[in-house]
């Protein structure tokens, strides 16, 4: 006898599939772009300033 029943663990098991697939299926398939675009914006430079230290 172990420390925990098998049922214990399909159950995480389970939840851990249902809850990846709603998270992919909520965030990475909106307006088919993908899930790195949404998260992470594009590279924007700064604005340059002139050198005021003389």
């Amino acid at each position: 006898m172990g420390l925990f029943k098998l049922d214990l663990y399909r159950s995480f098991a389970i939840g851990f599939v249902l809850g990846a697939i709603g998270l992919f299926g909520a965030i990475g398939l909106q307006d088919g772009t993908s899930l790195a675009h949404q998260m992470i914006p594009a590279a924007e430079a700064a604005p340059a300033h002139p050198d005021r230290t003389r």
